[in-house]
């Protein structure tokens, strides 16, 4: 039987909302506190205001089934009182110098230190960092409950309270997948009690013994790796720092391979079958984007030049990534000589398919880009298409994908949706200013079915 846990999730956003509904799904009873009100009411009333496969329905199972509560900032002192533990899942948005804005954890530390002070407990309140925070947080979020302790008058005794490391690795549009057959659990902790108690929490996803619909089970077991709070934080910079660079890596042998006549597609499938490569992460095109990668990226090298080191093998990561945004833009002046007046058609908005995030999206540099050389940019995406417009006042946005094909000069294949990958081509060609031209920014369409469809096709390293 599983042991119950009262749990705090202080933050409704992607990593707190999917967090909450996974710990109510395996058997926890779990509140989240946000504070934004609007979104309280929106979650209380079963209605998810993100883009997530299979989380609404997830959500409204487990409100239903009295295991997932929503409430506001008003709530925050009962939650902290009744919870064994919270997780602080807030934002923590890029800085102007590429280091982690620390400010909405620290506000969330103090407060649970103020009610602390007011409430003694029988045992001590986890407190864990489940928001992306750079080395060193967990000692910083223990002085800070510590300070909110003092300042409501409180004895300020640590022992009422210990913080543990839990970082995050979901793939957004994946993101249930990823939390409950997860590739590892990661804690980081001073303590072997706290560390006892979160394994205890993970039990039923650490032997997987909950419930679930997938047939067969995908994992038998999940490996839990416990270490200090230092290396469960740097645990996971590195590993988006790591995935990002390999994405950079194909990149940068794409730009090689269009300039020897190799084809990249063929080059990732043979070295990603040697067992120390490995096949993911190893697809070119217009680089990465979204809310993990280029902010991790950017507060591991913030944290390297504290510390006098310059991150050269990170720098160039980015670099490439950049110049990636600008190789479409090239690629489409290749062909289409000028691009002042041409429509430009971009099929697919979002940084990635299955989510409706335009953070740090490719889409909007390039939209960008066109409108400034003169381009009438049109944009396509299911589900992030009003976002992108009012993000990019040049970018017209429909909702039908050869709507922002007809009379196009070019189209740039951005985000590789199941209804770009599917796009019927000769009904595409026959929409497009002839000859259309199709920049493959994802390398997701057959060149030949392009091309055999009467239109040009450019690719990434192809």
């Amino acid at each position: 039987m599983v042991e119950e846990f009262k749990v705090g999730v202080i933050g409704a956003g992607y990593v707190g909302l999917v967090t909450g509904a996974c710990l109510a799904q395996i058997g926890h009873r779990v509140t989240c506190v946000d504070r934004d009100e609007d979104r309280v009411a929106q979650l209380s009333a079963g209605r998810v205001p993100i883009y997530e496969p299979g989380l609404e329905e997830m959500v409204v199972r487990n409100a239903r089934r009295g295991t997932l509560f929503f409430t506001g900032p008003g709530g925050l002192r009962e939650v902290v009182r009744a919870a064994d533990v919270v997780f602080i899942a807030v934002d923590t948005p890029q800085g102007e110098d590429g280091s982690a804005d620390l400010s909405n954890v620290a506000a969330v530390a103090k407060s649970i230190g103020s009610v602390l002070a007011a409430a003694p407990r029988e045992k001590p309140l986890l407190i864990v960092n489940k928001s992306t925070v750079p080395v060193g947080s967990g000692d910083y979020v223990s002085m800070l409950v510590c300070d909110g302790i003092d300042e409501a008058g409180g004895a300020g005794e640590p022992a009422e309270f210990r913080v543990v490391s839990n970082p995050e690795f979901l793939r957004e549009g994946n993101a249930l997948y990823d939390s409950l057959f997860p590739d590892r659990i990661v804690l980081g902790a001073d303590s072997r009690e706290a560390l006892e108690a979160m394994r205890s929490l993970y039990d039923p996803i650490i032997a997987q013994s909950f419930p679930t619909d997938l047939d067969p089970r995908p994992k038998v077991s999940v490996p839990l790796v416990v270490t200090d709070l230092a290396s469960a934080e740097m645990i996971k910079y590195a590993a988006n720092a790591f995935l990002a660079t390999k994405i950079s890596f194909i990149n940068e042998v794409s730009n090689l391979c269009e300039l020897v006549g190799a084809d990249v597609a063929n080059v990732a499938a043979g070295i990603g079958l040697d067992e120390r490569i490995g096949p993911r992460f190893l697809g070119a095109g217009v680089g990465w984007g979204g809310s993990c990668f280029p902010k991790d990226v950017a507060a591991l090298r913030s944290v390297a030049r504290e510390y006098d080191y310059e991150p050269v093998l990170l720098d160039a990561t980015v670099a490439v990534n950049e110049r990636q945004r600008r190789r479409v833009i090239s690629k489409l002046q290749h062909d289409l000589h000028t691009l002042k007046g041409k429509r430009i058609a971009l099929l697919g908005l979002a940084f990635k398919p299955n989510t409706d995030d335009l953070r740090e999206a490719p889409s909007l540099r390039i939209a960008g880009e066109l409108d400034s050389l003169g381009a009438r940019v049109v944009g396509y995406d299911p589900v992030a298409g009003k976002a992108a417009a009012r993000l990019s006042p040049g970018l017209r946005v429909v909702f039908d994908p050869y709507e922002a094909l007809a009379g196009a000069h070019a189209a740039v294949v951005v985000t590789e949706w199941e209804e770009v990958r599917n796009l019927d081509l000769e009904r595409a060609a026959s929409l497009m200013d002839d000859p259309g031209l199709l920049v493959d920014g994802r390398n997701t369409l057959d060149p030949d079915a392009v091309r055999a469809a009467g239109l040009l096709y450019r690719g990434f390293g192809r």
